[in-house]
């Protein structure tokens, strides 16, 4: 949960996440929906507010110290942000758990193979492509490669921003399949989508969010495309106004 929340052009905002629900975020460019989920994941440091994973107070100071908290980020551009491209797939995915793979400074490279291979089995990754750079991948395989690293690190809140841009009708299936995955074994999920009905179709909400601030929060049963675009832009104000 996040409480009074704020940071430049952002807030102050409250945010809710339920252990197996997956909430979407939807807005405008430039609505304030990523500025968000970096100051959840500490990438960008918030002015106020007050973040707690599972009860307790969380200082978030930097992305480890949310990452050691037990939550994990996918963010908007993979290639720039998320992925060591000339590294392999094995080094990417084990990348944020090393420690539990390393006993009096010596890293157990069998174990990191197991967890490497077994979360590749289950996001459908070629088992032989373990040693391949991940630029060697497709853009699916990509996405599901950065993904896995949270797979292996076990993180209980998944903030996932844009997960499906770039990658084939295929991959998104999947993509979709592991999110429902995810929650029904009891993560929150936080999902960024400019596409709308993709917000709607995966999530159990949707938060709306405008000029840095979340402007209506609707169940996804009954929301429609329309009155998130009216929210989003303005043209539907929020009950309190």
């Amino acid at each position: 949960s996040a409480r009074s929340i704020s940071g430049p052009g952002l807030g102050p905002l409250d945010l809710d996440l339920a252990r197996g629900e997956v909430v979407a975020m939807a807005g405008l460019v430039g609505s304030g929906r990523t500025e968000l989920a970096r100051l959840i994941f500490g990438a960008d440091r918030a002015e106020s507010g007050q973040l707690h994973v599972q009860g307790k107070p969380l200082n978030v100071t930097d992305p480890r110290a949310a990452i050691d908290a037990g939550i994990g980020m996918l963010p908007e551009s993979r290639k720039d942000q998320a992925l060591f491209l000339d590294h392999s797939v094995q080094r990417n995915m084990s990348i944020s758990d090393l420690g539990r793979f390393t006993k009096l400074g010596v890293v157990n490279d069998r174990k990191i193979h197991r967890a490497v291979q077994a979360a590749m089995e289950r996001l459908r990754i070629r088992r032989n492509a373990v040693n391949l750079p991940v630029r060697s991948l497709s853009g699916g395989n990509q996405q599901k490669a950065a993904l896995g690293r949270w797979l292996i690190k076990d993180s209980e809140v998944l903030i996932l921003d844009e997960p499906t841009r770039g990658v084939d009708i295929g991959a998104k299936r999947e993509i979709y399949e592991l999110i429902d995955e995810l929650a029904r074994a009891g993560k929150a999920v936080l999902v960024i989508s400019s596409d709308l009905p993709e917000a709607i179709g995966i999530s159990d909400r949707i938060l709306v969010v405008r000029n840095g601030r979340i402007v209506a929060e609707l169940d996804s049963a009954e929301a429609g495309e329309e009155l998130v675009m009216a929210y989003a832009s303005g043209t539907q104000k929020q009950k309190e106004e």
